[in-house]
């Protein structure tokens, strides 16, 4: 942490992401270096399933803070598409994959999918929203949809852990489909909607009759974000998704005498992207950790490629069908599919519920190997990608005031 902040310049001036900076450290860290950072995913799932799932829930709050666009305009068809019709296809794939490939059980096989499909929330900030203000059809596509997936993947772990017989999923999948799939879905965005504009019109109230507090936003993001997570649990709704609606909910509800750039919201923003960047260096050296020679698996050299330039593209161009985006932006959001923490919660979820080590395994070594191939690849060609999208754009907007 200190190294971070005296070289921050020039980590900035770095042609890759300070992820890949983190990864290399624990990896030094980890088995293939010092040793003194060795994790073993299936004895530790239970302290991983906790970190990984704050990790998780901090991003998202933050990824529904950045969204202020109005839930009619067109913009949102981007995300929702690609949230839960792209998502629901890549599973499929990955599926087919898993079955015909991998030699895994059909219930494992859509497990693996359902691991590997949603979008990652916390390593993605360099393709995200830069400001709640940023009008970027890409940004905003590839934030929303990193806040949605993480929930609206859940059914589909839920259906692999039923096929595997850790899981109720009723006679002819009945329960799974009433409770996990419907009701557990939009409990958990009614249950965060709900919740985050009757915390901000309190908050309202209370700061338009004076009375301030300085210096508490952690604490009203942190309290939200345990009220709505705690809520949609106890009622068995999905947390990812109550959490995201709380943050786009308290953003978007109507405010007392402020204008967009929200007096309340941008320190609360502020406070939570500090939380985001640290739960993100402790969970990346976390995963070097878990990178031993037992969780590496050459599968990795033939499915990476595969889930990242075949999978993905294909889902999203499906997806986004009849949706009026030029092939640049087309190829922006079929490539910056990256995979990350949200993975690696389902994984330490599924270890918890009890999956068969003869599953619990490759479920390792693959989604672990993927995960830390998404970090470098993506690491490494982000900010070139980005910089010259930036420049495509200005170019266009110069071109169109002339």
């Amino acid at each position: 942490m200190l190294a971070m902040v005296l070289s921050e310049r020039f980590i900035k001036g770095l042609p890759f992401t300070s992820t890949i900076l983190y990864l290399v450290v624990g990896l030094a860290m980890g088995p293939f270096g010092a040793g003194i950072l060795v994790i073993d995913p299936l004895e530790k799932s239970s302290l991983l399933e906790r970190a990984t799932e704050i990790g998780v829930i901090i991003s998202l709050f933050t990824a529904g803070l950045k969204l202020q666009r109005p839930l009619r305009d067109v913009m949102w068809k981007i995300p929702l598409r690609l949230a839960f019709l792209s998502m629901a296809l890549t599973v499929g794939m990955i599926t087919a994959v898993g079955v015909w490939l991998l030699d895994l059980p059909l219930g494992a096989a859509i497990l693996l999918g359902a691991i590997l499909a949603p979008t990652d929330p916390v390593l993605a900030s360099e393709v995200q929203l830069e400001h709640p203000g940023d009008r970027d059809r890409i940004r905003f596509g590839l934030t929303a949809e990193a806040g949605l997936n993480d929930g609206s993947a859940f059914p589909f772990v839920m259906l692999g852990l039923g096929l595997l017989g850790v899981h109720e999923i009723g006679e002819s999948g009945w329960r799974w489909v009433v409770v996990d799939l419907l009701w557990a879905t939009s409990a958990g965005l009614g249950i965060g909607w709900v919740l985050g504009r009757i915390i901000r019109r309190l908050v309202d109230r209370l700061r338009a009759e004076g009375a301030e507090t300085p210096g508490r936003d952690e604490f009203l993001a942190l309290g939200l974000i345990g009220l709505s997570y705690g809520l949609a649990i106890l009622l068995h709704a999905y947390g990812f998704l109550a959490v995201f609606a709380a943050g786009l909910a308290f953003r978007r509800a109507p405010t007392v005498g402020e204008d967009e750039k929200s007096q309340i919201s941008g320190p609360v923003l502020d406070a939570n992207e500090q939380l985001e960047r640290l739960m993100e260096i402790g969970l990346v050296l976390l995963l070097a950790g878990m990178l031993s020679s037992e969780y590496l698996t050459s599968v990795a050299c033939w499915f990476g490629p595969l889930l990242f330039l075949v999978i993905r593209p294909l889902a999203v161009f499906l997806g986004m069908a009849g949706n009026p985006v030029s092939k640049v932006e087309r190829g922006m959001l079929s490539w910056f599919g990256i995979r990350g923490i949200g993975s690696l919660y389902y994984l330490m979820f599924a270890l918890e519920h009890g999956v068969p080590e003869s599953v619990a395994k490759p479920l390792c070594s693959i989604v672990l190997s993927l995960v830390a191939m998404s970090i470098l690849v993506h690491g490494f060609s982000v900010t070139p990608l980005m910089r010259q999208y930036e420049a495509t754009k200005r170019r266009r907007r110069s071109r169109q005031h002339r």
